[in-house]
């Protein structure tokens, strides 16, 4: 598996996992995990378009 690739998947990974944590924190009323979810799901945002751009320049 190319680094660009493992990025992508990585970055999907958190992102999902933050969309889970920020709602369990919505739903139980624990702003701290909602936060602890948002900031993991941008992290993996950002992670997922790293892996595309590496992957364009591995062209």
């Amino acid at each position: 598996m190319t680094t660009s690739t493992h990025d992508q998947v990585h970055g999907k990974t958190n992102e999902v996992i933050g969309k889970v944590k920020e709602k369990i924190g919505r739903a139980t009323d624990d702003p701290n995990l909602e936060d602890e979810g948002t900031a993991q799901r941008i992290d993996g945002t950002v992670e997922k378009k790293v892996g595309q751009v590496k992957q364009v320049f591995e062209k």
